[in-house]
């Protein structure tokens, strides 16, 4: 983050700092925001601001509401409560010191006065920094810091104590690997893999929006890996370690894992600026299906006859798993099943296979594209440039079609009926020749409205009679 963005975000928290301050409690800048500082990134101008303190919930509503434009207390009994003051919305939370027990999928909360309690029940080193407010001063007990400085990935408490207050840390690691560069130390890793099974108290909707925050940072490869690696996908998406034993004959310099994930890390991050999850999900289950579908055959080698078809259903079923919406459920599952369609296209295509190709991918066309592209992996230069070039065609090709039926589906402003009613005449070739007149000024100038349509067939009826 910038300095001046910085201290811009500082300048706008410090009036409800200031308030803090004069109720006689303390407040401290936390989270993302304090981590990002370090590394340069920007906060969102829209971003959440997380602040803690010393003070109860109904302490910091009585400070908050007199500043507020709108408080809410939904998670008050966490030691939670919203608000919004000068359009930006804040959590302010009482520093807590909380734990998971063994069966259960809620903290126990219970509230500290010191900040360092807070912060030492966080999950990582990198997040267990706070900025004093309002005159910022650095609070930073477990060296975050310097970790970042390092790129190491450490918890503040030994690592089975962290994971045993929320095992969902453990996946969220992944995330900090890929997004940040960190490095995992030993006893991290250790604890992950001797603890991964304790991931089964995590709600499926807790695990699908940590999968979704992972799936799109830059290049989430090295987080890929780490959850495979320790155990952790086995937990929750065994599909991904079942991809690692099959070869995969058309990419053999890479197993069907490593393949799917060099595809996720091709397919753009964002497009417009909006995170490009769906197509980056269909990258990391458009091969799910070949373990279940390989085959050997003599003189041919291995072979995954219908994988798209397998996948796509297995697809379904662990997207359904993981609670995601049924919007995203079709539309990664409608591009795993369409991903290989695109590889019969120098069989040589119709127009009307090209138009069944637009049609069947609907909404997701431009994904199907992309990931029909990034699907490449090969390091044959000729081979990638054929491929890339049959695509540049296909897409030329659905270009001038769909140019080509919007001139079709062209209509004059005015309809024959409406021709013979203004023009006073019956059916026959001059009801024609006016729609076509009045079909070459749309074509000219565009939509023209009726009134303006029928003042120029007018003119142009006189002129046919004069």
């Amino acid at each position: 983050m910038t300095p001046d963005r910085f201290q811009a975000t500082l300048d706008e928290v410090r009036p409800l700092a200031e308030a803090f301050v004069a109720a006689g409690h303390r407040i401290y800048l936390v989270g993302g925001i304090v981590r990002d500082r370090f590394v340069g990134r920007e906060l969102a101008p829209d971003g959440d601001i997380d602040l803690t303190t010393d003070a109860r919930p109904d302490q910091i509503q009585a400070v908050v509401r007199p500043l507020a434009d709108a408080v809410w207390d939904t998670g008050a009994r966490f030691g939670t409560i919203g608000c919004k003051v000068a359009g930006r919305e804040y959590e302010i939370t009482t520093h807590r010191a909380e734990a998971y027990t063994s069966d259960s999928r809620k903290p126990e909360v219970s509230f500290a006065d010191a900040v360092e309690a807070d912060l030492a029940r966080r999950d990582f080193t990198v997040n267990a920094m706070a900025l004093e407010l309002p005159e910022p001063r650095l609070v930073d007990p477990h060296g975050g810091a310097a970790d970042l400085a390092a790129g190491r990935l450490r918890t503040p408490l030994a690592p089975e104590e962290s994971f045993s207050d929320d095992p969902l840390r453990m996946m969220r690691a992944a995330r900090f690997v890929a997004g940040y560069g960190l490095v995992p130390d030993d006893d991290l890793v250790a604890a992950v893999r001797a603890m991964a099974g304790r991931m089964e108290i995590v709600s499926a909707e807790r695990i699908r929006d940590e999968l979704d925050k992972l799936i799109v940072v830059d290049d989430p490869a090295a987080g890929l890996w780490f959850l495979v690696e320790t155990g952790l996908a086995e937990q929750f998406l065994p599909e991904l370690p079942a991809m690692r034993l099959e070869m995969d004959p058309i990419h053999r310099h890479k197993d069907v894992l490593a393949h799917s994930i060099a595809v996720v890390g091709n397919v753009r991050a964002r497009v417009d600026g909006v995170p490009n999850r769906i197509t980056r999900l269909a990258a990391l289950f458009h091969d799910v299906g070949k373990p279940k579908t390989r085959s050997f055959s003599k003189g041919k080698g291995v072979s995954f006859h219908h994988h798209e078809v397998v996948g796509a259903r297995m697809t379904r079923e662990r997207m359904q798993a993981l609670r995601y919406s049924k919007e995203d459920t079709e539309a990664v599952t409608s591009l795993v099943n369409l991903h290989l369609r695109f590889h019969t296209y120098r069989l040589g295509w119709t127009d009307s296979a090209v138009r069944r190709f637009v049609r069947d991918a609907g909404d997701q066309l431009d994904e199907l594209i992309e990931l029909t592209r990034c699907d490449c992996t090969t390091r044959n230069k000729r081979k990638a440039q054929t491929l890339s070039n049959r695509m540049d065609e296909l897409e030329e090709r659905i270009a001038v079609l769909q140019a080509e039926e919007e001139v079709k589906a062209l209509r004059p402003d005015l309809d024959g009926q409406a021709v013979m009613d203004r023009l006073g005449i019956p059916p026959g070739p001059a009801v024609g020749k006016a729609l076509a007149f009045l079909l070459d000024l749309r074509l000219e100038e565009g939509p023209l409205g009726e009134e303006e349509a029928g003042r120029r067939l007018d003119a142009w009826w006189a002129d046919q009679r004069g």
